[in-house]
């Protein structure tokens, strides 16, 4: 598959991203809507697979470095927002998973020593602080997974539909299924095929021009705690 300078697919990909993480955090506002999982399932693969999009498009170093910057910056200043809005958080918030499988899919395409030091620290770091991590150690292999099947058929898309699911905390998931939850049953469908249904976006909606979603889009994760957590004290 190739990717263009600027490609509509990848940019509405990430805006449906966006809209699957919001409506995900939507369950914490106050209502109820916990529905709301299903498609909140649809973010963390998909922001993996934007990630996957732009290394197998850009794999130099440069870009590398400064992707990375804005990560691990924007880690630190949504850490303090994500803990006042999500209730009695046990994990960090999701940018240092993403941190830490850029390092693992770019050590993976570079061979580079220090890109594959990285790679390694990061895997190690992904499997000591799994714990601490949203999505875990499965989440941190997931950008890797993504980047591995962008040129092949597309129904190589489900082994990272595998890695997401386990990414997911499948074993809960799978304990409530089996007892008829249909919220339960639609979130581990979701995490299976979510990377199917990304990758076919990108092949396929390529001519589409949403708005670019450019670096100022970071802030956005930082901003959309905060301004959940002002709707949520208005409805209190």
């Amino acid at each position: 598959m190739h990717l263009s300078q600027r490609d509509g697919a990848l940019d509405l990909l990430k805006w449906l991203a966006l809209l699957s993480m919001l409506l995900d955090h939507l369950r914490y506002v106050g209502f109820s809507v916990d529905w709301l999982f299903v498609p909140g399932r649809l973010a963390f693969p998909w922001f993996c697979l934007a990630m996957a999009a732009n290394l197998a498009r850009d794999g130099s170093r440069k870009m590398e470095w400064r992707y990375l910057g804005w990560l691990l910056l924007f880690s630190a200043i949504s850490e303090i927002p994500y803990r006042l809005y999500i209730p009695k958080p046990d994990t960090l918030n999701v940018m240092p998973t993403l941190a830490l499988g850029l390092l693992v899919a770019r050590g993976w395409q570079d061979s580079a020593s220090i890109s594959r030091l990285l790679a390694l620290a990061a895997l190690v770091a992904g499997a000591f602080f799994s714990d601490r991590l949203m999505f875990g150690f499965f989440g941190v292999l997931l950008p890797l997974a993504m980047l591995l099947i962008f040129r092949r058929p597309l129904y190589f898309s489900l082994l990272p539909g595998l890695v997401c699911l386990a990414a997911n905390q499948w074993q809960v998931l799978l304990e409530s299924a089996r007892f008829g939850n249909c919220v339960a049953i639609l979130g581990l469908a979701t995490c299976l095929f979510a990377p199917v249904l990304g990758m076919f976006l990108l092949r396929h909606l390529r001519h589409l021009q949403p708005p670019a979603m450019r670096r100022w889009a970071y802030a956005l994760y930082p901003a959309h705690f905060l301004l959940l957590l002002a709707a949520r004290q208005l409805i209190a």
